[in-house]
């Protein structure tokens, strides 16, 4: 699948440089986004533990939970952000919190939750979106102020689709793996080993999505360079030197590999512990109501 989809993306990426067909954009944009994330929702699919994690299952979850999840993230950070020092927690924490309820919304009738489907079902949602999260960065690399730009285009999707297997499939297949495994029959279970988990997702999150600037301030500090100082000072942003080039480089990289290693050996953990698993355990925690039948008598909320 992986190799005649890249091969597609190849052909389609040669034609359009060689015939500046603009028409064919849209087929670059579409292979190059999903290719990746839908190879890994396939491979994760022959590892489910139960015969409901069906076919269209995967497939619900992936497509309506990746749109449900960029459209949640997206009306969200634009009312709750704003330019701060901390606007990367938040996008973190609101990103892993609508993906974590996309997935709650469409596994709430599985009779049997069980954590190696929890991370499949986890993975599915967070590869959806990834997707429609990179077809949107790639056609916004497409537009620049000299036109449309193919380079770009393509740049942006090689290194997203390098990218996408240590990100948000990845930290949503570690969410649904905690939320599966402490969840009952008829409802999920809001416990504090799910919170845990959210919160460092999240973290992991916020650490990706600042590495940038923070592999900045890091070169800036060990290379102190007064007239940058004063350039910035004075409100202008100055050239990095060679040497700059080359530390950003290296602590962008490295940081990225340290928490894609971080979130590798946490998610090889719930692995271990998935194939121990026999039955869901109930423990004590705050039931998520997913069925009104759960409701006693009299107690069904209205609404």
């Amino acid at each position: 699948m992986f190799l005649v989809g890249l091969a597609l993306w190849v052909a389609t990426v040669v034609i359009t440089f060689g015939t500046r067909n603009t028409n064919l954009i849209p087929t670059i944009v579409l292979l190059g986004s999903f290719l990746v994330p839908a190879t890994f929702v396939s491979w994760a699919f022959q590892h489910r533990h139960s015969g409901e994690v069906t076919g269209e299952l995967v497939f619900r979850t992936f497509a309506v939970g990746g749109v449900l999840g960029v459209l949640g993230a997206s009306l969200l950070e634009s009312y709750l952000l704003h330019p701060s020092p901390w606007l990367f927690a938040g996008v973190g924490l609101i990103e892993e919190a609508v993906k974590l309820g996309a997935l709650a919304l469409l596994t709430r009738h599985l009779h049997e939750k069980s954590s190696r489907d929890g991370l499949v079902l986890g993975a599915s949602v967070g590869f959806g979106f990834a997707a429609f999260e990179s077809a949107g960065y790639a056609m916004t690399a497409l537009f620049t102020q000299n036109g449309l730009s193919l380079l770009d285009l393509v740049t942006t999707e090689l290194l997203r689709g390098l990218l996408a297997p240590f990100g948000h499939g990845l930290w949503t297949a570690i969410l649904g793996a905690v939320l599966f495994s402490r969840s009952t029959r008829d409802h999920f279970l809001l416990t504090g080993r799910l919170l845990a988990a959210y919160l460092g997702v999240s973290l992991l999150h916020a650490l990706w999505d600042s590495m940038n600037t923070i592999a900045v301030l890091i070169t800036l500090v060990l290379t102190d360079q007064p007239w940058q100082q004063r350039a910035l000072a004075e409100g202008y942003l100055p050239q990095p030197t060679p040497t700059q080039v080359q530390l950003f480089t290296v602590f962008t990289w490295t940081g990225l590999a340290l928490i894609s290693l971080a979130g590798l050996l946490w998610l090889a953990v719930l692995v271990r512990r998935s194939r121990r698993q026999v039955v869901p355990v109930a423990v004590r925690g705050y039931p998520l109501a997913t069925d009104a039948r759960w409701w006693p008598a009299g107690r069904r909320p209205r609404g």
